[in-house]
This record gives C-alpha cells, sequence and structure tokens, in this order.
C-alpha cells in the first residue's frame, strides 16, 4: 500500500482572496483564510469594528451583523475549498441553495467570527458544503450550502448553451 503525501496547507491574506473569489469591497466579507487544503476544507475570520458599512442603519442603537451578510461571509469562506481546485482560481460561482442555514447569535462590533467550511462534494460545477461559524467559541451560525460554477453547469444543459430560445 502506498502512501500519499500529507496534502499542502494553503493561507490566503486578503490580496491574495481577491485573486480567487470575484467578490470586492463592500462585499467581500472575510479578512483572511488561516487554513485551506484545495477540495477538503478552508477555515477563515473575519474581524467587525462599528466601522463596517452595515452597522450604523442595522441598527440605530443595537448594532448587530445583518443575517444575510453573516450567510454571504460564511459563503466566502466556503468558496475557498473548491476555488482552490486547479482551473478554478478567480471563476464566477453562484450560490443556490442554503439549507439549514441558522442564525444562532448576534454579531457586534468588536467580534471576530472564525469560519470553517468542509467540501462535502464536487462534481459537474457543484459543490456542496457545510459551514460554521463561531465567535468566541461559541457556534454563531451553520448549515449546508450549494455553489455552482454557471459556466460548468450552463455547459452540461442539453443543446450546450443552457439558454432558452
Amino acid at each position: 500500500m502506498e502512501n500519499s503525501p500529507p496534502a499542502e496547507v494553503l493561507s490566503f491574506d486578503i490580496v491574495e482572496i481577491q485573486a480567487y473569489q470575484q467578490n470586492r469591497y463592500p462585499y467581500l466579507f472575510i479578512d483572511r483564510i488561516t487554513e485551506c487544503v484545495p477540495g477538503k476544507y478552508a477555515k477563515g475570520f473575519k474581524n467587525l469594528t462599528m466601522n463596517e458599512w452595515f452597522f450604523p442603519p442595522h441598527f440605530v442603537d443595537n448594532p448587530v451583523m445583518p443575517g444575510a451578510i453573516l450567510v454571504e461571509a460564511m459563503a466566502q469562506v466556503a468558496l475557498m475549498t473548491h476555488l482552490t481546485l486547479p482551473g478554478n482560481k478567480g471563476k464566477l460561482v453562484t450560490g443556490i441553495v442554503y439549507n439549514n442555514v441558522r442564525l444562532r447569535k448576534q454579531i457586534r462590533p468588536g467580534d471576530r467570527i472564525d469560519f470553517a467550511a468542509e467540501l462535502l462534494s464536487y462534481r459537474r460545477g457543484l459543490a456542496k458544503i457545510q459551514a460554521s461559524g463561531h465567535v468566541g467559541g461559541e457556534l454563531a451560525i451553520d448549515g449546508e450550502l450549494i455553489q455552482a460554477y454557471p459556466d460548468v453547469v450552463l455547459s452540461l444543459t442539453p443543446g450546450g448553451s443552457g439558454r432558452a430560445g
């Protein structure tokens, strides 16, 4: 029996993340990927300050991170589980299914959210990921995501383009 070499663990700063993802300010919601094994898992975080554009209006006397943005931040870490696979760097990916996503804790200025995402399957341009986010060791969000590469999915549609008409 042959032993395979250990998988290389990667990490990415904010500039390197942007080489892989198409998200940009003000819609890039992660600061760093601390660990990533392509095709396996990714871990990363977001540090939050009162300077985030969404805190002042949400809510004036009780600033909390909007749930939709929290889900998007988790999804951006999840992207790195498969955008780091050969041939995927910089490709457009869309979220198509969010299963059993639970928002369990309010996120406030001064918090750091630590995300973890595990790639459960990846085939035919579809990635299924289980992901979670913790604040101070306490579970803040979790759920299952399905992300799609439109160019791959459309190429597998009968007729080759996937477009009606």
